[in-house]
């Protein structure tokens, strides 16, 4: 008899994206700490492997102005984290951090003291910044090539695993010496081996480059794909990876992050999902988007009306495009777009609408655990990062009533059987290397 599929989720707190609706009875400020602990007592009620914050080194901007559609505010994610460790006992916590604009040595220190301090429960999401404006804030500075920022944050990895390898498992400090291209470190490392050996590594992977690092460094991969035909390719196509570098496909979870709307009927979780996305997407909200892909001013368009007729601009307005997508890519970001609103007969702002949603999983309780549990099963993800909808009450529905279905289908865990998030995870505790 085959064994039930296990399903993996994590919670990721909203905040560094526009398209949040952070609404309803139950909201707070999305910056007061009892926002954050609300959401994570939630996923650790409902037994979640992780709790997620996402990074933002700057403000976004649009014509020059802070861009008002955006969730303003964004507090430095692993001291949330720290202070979340007090008031959860089992959760994981994970935040993305910037390599381009930190060093080895301190984010190793401030990641391996989270992990002690939540019994081993740090997770760290590598992520890189290549933009100028972002760039701004910092000593660096400027544009980064991607290559060079890949190749950055390979170093980076590497040389935070030394650090956190730099003490032996029975208690003994050994010097580390790095020489690197974009690193060099020497001297003892101040914090001894952590609970789970080292914290988590979570890795995004897109491009062929990124799916290898993943392959041959993550614990984690995020992803985001519209159709469950996309995901089933990516999770192949990166699962096919970890032979070459003598990884087993139970070394890497692929978790894809999606939204989920619930409903009493099917239609009423339909009707309410067009809601949201409603309000997500405004008129306004569509122009802006707009804009920053065609690189021009277009504020005298209709959001109902059609795409423009030409192209993207060759160059750019930088108030409008800086430090999202670039040239080559807005042609054929636009081209696709222009393609899907002639092919469906879509006005500007229903085909943002339906671009740049992420995968969703709508309907009742007991539709949303019959697909969540299809996809894992036919190799589409190993499990799921939500993001509630609306913020922040979506997450206690899934909680209440997505949750026990999953027990009842014996896909999901009906209580934590360990203490560390390598344990939730499945995932072995990293070999030492001295």
């Amino acid at each position: 008899m085959t064994p039930p599929v296990r399903i993996h989720l994590a919670a990721h707190f909203p905040g560094a994206d526009d398209s949040t609706v952070w609404a309803g009875s139950r909201s707070r400020s999305h910056i007061d700490f009892s926002s954050f602990e609300h959401l994570a007592r939630t996923a650790e009620r409902g037994l979640f492997d992780f709790f997620f914050l996402s990074e933002g080194l700057r403000l976004r901007e649009h014509k020059g102005r802070i861009h008002d559609l955006d969730v303003v505010g964004r507090p430095e994610p692993v001291t949330v984290l720290n202070a979340l460790a007090a008031v959860t006992d089992r959760l994981g916590l994970a935040a993305a951090v910037d390599v381009t604009f930190n060093e080895p040595y301190e984010l190793a220190r401030r990641l391996a003291s989270l992990d002690h301090l939540s019994g081993g429960r740090a997770a760290w999401n590598v992520v890189t910044t290549s933009d100028a404006r972002t760039g701004e804030n910092f000593r660096r500075g400027g544009r980064h090539d991607r290559a060079d920022a890949a190749a950055r944050a390979e170093e980076f990895l590497r040389t935070a695993r030394a650090l956190w390898d730099s003490w032996t498992p029975s208690g003994e400090a050994r010097p580390l010496v790095h020489h690197g291209q974009h690193f060099t470190v020497e001297g003892e490392f101040t914090v001894p081996r952590s609970p789970q050996g080292h914290p988590v590594v979570i890795q995004e992977a897109d491009s062929a480059r990124e799916r290898e690092f993943a392959a041959a460094s993550a614990d984690v991969v995020l992803t985001r794909h519209g159709t469950p035909e996309a995901g089933r390719a990516f999770y192949a196509d990166v699962k096919g990876r970890l032979a070459h570098h003598g990884r087993d496909p139970g070394d890497l979870r692929i978790m894809p992050g999606v939204t989920c709307v619930l409903g009493d009927t099917d239609a009423e979780a339909r009707e309410k999902a067009a809601e949201i996305r409603g309000q997500q997407v405004s008129p306004r909200h569509a122009i802006v988007a707009l804009e920053q892909i065609w690189g021009r001013d277009l504020s005298s368009y209709d959001a109902d009306g059609p795409l423009p007729g030409i192209d993207p601009d060759p160059d750019p307005d930088p108030a409008l495009v800086q430090g999202r997508v670039r040239g080559a890519d807005r042609l054929a970001v636009a081209s696709a777009w222009r393609a899907l609103s002639q092919a469906k007969g879509l006005s500007i702002r229903q085909t943002v609408i339906e671009t740049t949603g992420r995968q969703s999983f709508i309907g009742t309780p007991r539709t949303v655990a019959a697909a969540l549990e299809e996809s894992v099963a036919t190799g589409a993800a190993d499990g799921f990062v939500l993001l509630p909808q609306p913020a922040p009450g979506g997450l206690d529905d899934f909680v209440d009533r997505v949750v026990p279905l999953l027990q009842e289908r014996g896909v999901f865990r009906s209580r934590y059987t360990g203490t560390t998030l390598r344990s939730h995870l499945g995932l072995a505790e990293p070999v030492w290397k001295g």
